[in-house]
């Protein structure tokens, strides 16, 4: 058994990947870390140790009160087994997601790599990350099974309509990257939150989020070096359309990984008006989804996506800058 990261300390740097000699440098370290380090669900996680059983009443499932559904009145006041049962389902839907997303993910990196010549180093990444990701949507299967949760993940009609993406490498291995990263930062700003937040987390949920945070560290970075390579080298009309449609996609998914599902609203009866209070109205909870994005929102504006005309749709879309705190 390997022990899980024991901090969020994994991180990977932008490198400048200018020439192609640089670049190939960053996939063959990416590629390296992935056979030094990584973690496998069902040899590295004690599922069945009576410390890791989920208990849906356990009060460390409860939100906290930096989710703003967790610090509203409505939620204040429940009976602790709610709470608890609320933020339980909050989690399990949260993985139902990322399984989901990841999914989509390693059918669009499989058909990128299929399209790839003999000797391109990105073949071997890919293989690795594709690994990797499958190892993700066990342990996240796993534990929304053992939750016993009827959770769905994406609503349905999004799940449709996202069956697309696995084409998009076909189309636009960029556009491709930017899903990925719309998918990927979103969730890592979060968990990274999360186990920095100083409260008492139920260990199962912290050494799932640990070995995710740590792999999804190489995922990312591959991600933005890909873009940091391939844009410049657009056409300049390509360039434009990346540029505006971009902040829809990042916008969406930021959304879909951040905002309480529908099936959980019904499903314990949550008041419209609790939800429109807590995600969108308040001030706070928009300003996390800006924040979601940020480091990809910096990556566009320094590759020069970022232009007056999208502009309007990142704003329009909520995410172009933090909004103060009222």
């Amino acid at each position: 058994m390997t022990a899980a990261p024991d901090s969020t300390a994994d991180t990977e740097r932008d490198e400048t990947v200018a020439g192609r000699g640089a670049y190939e440098a960053v996939i063959r370290r990416l590629s390296k870390a992935s056979v030094d380090k990584h973690w496998e669900p069902y040899r590295d996680i004690p599922w069945d140790d009576p410390a890791f059983l989920i208990d849906p009443d356990d009060p460390r499932w409860e939100l906290p009160e930096v989710d703003r559904l967790g610090a509203h009145p409505w939620y204040r006041s429940r009976p602790p087994g709610t709470r608890a049962r609320i933020g339980l389902w909050r989690v399990a839907t949260a993985m139902k997601i990322g399984l989901q997303f990841e999914n989509l993910l390693k059918r669009g990196l499989l058909s990128y790599a299929y399209r790839l010549p003999n000797g391109a180093p990105e073949f071997r990444y890919v293989y690795h990350e594709t690994i990797e990701e499958g190892h993700h949507g066990m342990m996240f299967q796993e534990f929304v099974n053992r939750t016993g949760m009827p959770v769905q993940g994406m609503p349905r009609p999004l799940a449709f309509l996202a069956q697309i993406v696995p084409w998009v490498p076909l189309i636009s291995t960029e556009l491709f990257f930017v899903f990925v990263l719309g998918g990927e930062d979103p969730i890592d700003h979060v968990q990274r939150r999360i186990l920095k937040d100083g409260r008492e987390h139920h260990p199962l949920e912290e050494v799932i989020m640990r070995i995710h945070v740590a792999e999804e560290a190489r995922h990312i970075s591959f991600a933005r070096h890909y873009l940091r390579n391939r844009v410049p080298l657009m056409p300049r009309h390509r360039r434009l359309l990346l540029g505006l449609i971009s902040p829809v996609v990042l916008g969406i998914m930021a959304r879909i990984m951040l905002t309480p599902p529908g099936a959980m609203v019904r499903h314990f009866r949550i008041p419209e008006q609790v939800v429109r209070e807590a995600h969108h109205r308040d001030a706070r909870a928009r300003q996390e989804i800006g924040d979601s994005v940020g480091r990809t929102r910096e990556l566009c504006a320094d590759l020069g996506l970022i232009t007056p005309l999208s502009r309007r749709i990142w704003r329009a879309m909520g995410i172009w800058a933090p909004v103060s705190p009222t």
